[in-house]
């Protein structure tokens, strides 16, 4: 069994959806109701996993590690270079484009300074969807015809754009992935998870 340290809504809802996807049982911890991460991992971020007694950090390394570990549909085998590049765009680029949401909101007090950061932000963020809307022209996934872990960590991210005053533009084709993915129904079953510890 792996344990997941998480939080709630975070990127861990990848981790957690791809580990239930591998057929994997999986020991959720809400780091909102504990004091020691730090000890598990120094930067004391999400996701943490642990298997066995090995911690593993950093949310990439940790999705690589799993689909490499597991036989899988997430990780297309035709394609294993353009199946990395995509975890890494997810991960890499995609991820703090939406951080700078994030962190405009709690270290800009001017609300006029603030709104312009926030909407050039999210003009960056509609960009990258739109590298994704691209990608999507000819298939319904970026691995194919199923979901690939790449498609579960933006659909993961792609939910925190409303917590801002921005638009957050995405094509079509790219709603259509995003939405197919929230209904597999161990994203659905990794968010109730998430939601019944955290009220506990």
């Amino acid at each position: 069994m792996y344990t997941l340290y998480y939080s709630q809504g975070a990127c861990s809802v990848a981790t957690q959806v791809v580990i239930r996807e591998l057929g994997q049982s999986v020991k959720l911890i809400d780091v909102q109701k504990i004091d020691y991460l730090k000890e598990i991992n120094p930067v004391a971020a999400v996701p943490t996993l642990i298997d066995g007694e090995k911690p593993f950090t950093e949310g990439a390394a940790i999705m690589l590690y799993l689909l490499n570990k597991h036989p899988n549909s997430l990780f297309p085998k035709n394609d294993r270079q353009q199946a990395t590049q995509d975890i890494m765009f997810a991960n890499a680029t995609m991820h703090p484009a939406y951080g700078r949401l994030f962190f405009l909101t709690q270290y800009i007090n001017d609300k006029n300074v603030k709104q312009e950061a926030l909407n050039s932000a999210a003009k960056s963020i509609n960009q990258l969807w739109q590298v994704i809307e691209n990608r999507l022209a000819y298939q319904d996934f970026l691995g194919g015809n199923t979901p690939s872990a790449a498609d579960i960590m933006l659909t993961v991210y792609s939910r925190w754009g409303g917590h801002f005053p921005v638009d957050i533009i995405i094509g079509d084709k790219t709603t259509s992935m995003l939405n197919a993915v929230q209904t597999m129904p161990n994203f659905i079953k990794a968010e109730q998870a998430e939601q019944m510890i955290s009220t506990q």
